[in-house]
This record gives structure tokens, C-alpha cells and sequence, in this order.
């Protein structure tokens, strides 16, 4: 009889030990799951910094050429010497086909720059929501990983696939991608602009 219970006792470690073992396992590759998206996560950031310092530079070169603009000679009452330059380049104008191409040049650089300048602010714009939903998706993927990490650190177990919101098969399956842009507008509805 005492035999038969120490046999017993000895099969339900051996399981206990496999389901620890096998809990390791997932455990092992739920952090290797964190650490590949936390790696994403970061390139991207990175390329989202880069992208809106190259849209900053671009929209301050686009505000100096604006300036720059702005302040070349305006024909206004109260400056006349500005006037009179505009006249004498007219007035270099030897016909009336110069002078309408003259002005159509100057009326195309016109819609040119304010397009340039309506797609820096719509790409800017852009990035500023793009960048924003990237932050409110981290904080709330950390939140979710405190939450599952919280069991574990206070002796309790936590379900078995629940490590840090990574399912077991599909860790054991090493299968994971990140979730498309659709996917992330579906969980986070209030985080587009």
C-alpha cells in the first residue's frame, strides 16, 4: 500500500515537472516573442523619428523660401523702390509674349510652392498620428504585459499561453507577426485622428 502511494507521488512530480518544464519553455518564448516586438517597435520608432526630422528640415526650407518670398521687393505705395524694380524688369520685357510667360512662370512657381507646402503639412500631419497611435500601442501592449506579469510575480500561476499576451501555440509554432495597420484600427478605433 505504501509502496503504491510513493509510486503515485512519484508519477505526479514527474508530470509537475514536465508542466514546469513545459511552462518554462513558453515562458522562454513569450519573451523572446516580447523582445522581437519590442526590437520592431524600436526600428520603427526610429524610422518615424527620421521621417518627421526630414519632414521638420523640409518644412523649414519650405518656410524660409516662403520668407525669402515675402521679402523680395513687394510693390506696395510705401515702398517705392520696390516698384520701381518690378517696372524696370517689365519694362525689359520687349513684348507682350515675354511678358505673359514672364507671368505665367511666376504664377506655376506659385501653385508649386503652396503644394509643396499643403503636402508637407498633410505629411506632417501624418506623422504627428502615426506617431501617436505607435506610443498609445506600446503603452498599451507594456500595460497588458504588466497585467500578465503581475501573476507570476506574486507566486500565483498565471493560465497556461497567457505570458505576456502570447498564446502557446502560437509560441511553440514561432509564427508570430505583427498585427497588420487594419488590425491595430480594429483594437484601437479612438486612436486615428
Amino acid at each position: 500500500m505504501m509502496a503504491h502511494e510513493v509510486a503515485q507521488w512519484l508519477a505526479e512530480i514527474k508530470i509537475l515537472k514536465q508542466q514546469l518544464a513545459e511552462l518554462e519553455r513558453d515562458r522562454d518564448a513569450a519573451l523572446e516573442s516580447a523582445a522581437n516586438w519590442r526590437q520592431l517597435y524600436n526600428t520603427e520608432a526610429q524610422q518615424r523619428r527620421t521621417e518627421a526630422k526630414l519632414a521638420q528640415q523640409q518644412i523649414e526650407k519650405l518656410k524660409s523660401q516662403l520668407r525669402q518670398l515675402q521679402s523680395s521687393p513687394q510693390p506696395t505705395e510705401d515702398n517705392p523702390g520696390a516698384v520701381e524694380a518690378i517696372r524696370a524688369e517689365v519694362e525689359q520685357l520687349e513684348n507682350l509674349e515675354e511678358l505673359k510667360a514672364k507671368l505665367t512662370e511666376a504664377m506655376v512657381e506659385r501653385d508649386r510652392l503652396t503644394q509643396a507646402l499643403k503636402s508637407e503639412q498633410t505629411n506632417h500631419a501624418q506623422t504627428r498620428r502615426s506617431l501617436t497611435t505607435a506610443i498609445g500601442d506600446t503603452l498599451e501592449r507594456l500595460s497588458r504585459e504588466r497585467i500578465t506579469r503581475q501573476p507570476a510575480a506574486s507566486g500565483q500561476s498565471a493560465p497556461r499561453g497567457q505570458w505576456v499576451g502570447v498564446s502557446t501555440q502560437a509560441s511553440k509554432n514561432n509564427k508570430q507577426t505583427p498585427p497588420s495597420s487594419q488590425e491595430e484600427e480594429g483594437r484601437n478605433p479612438g486612436s486615428k485622428a
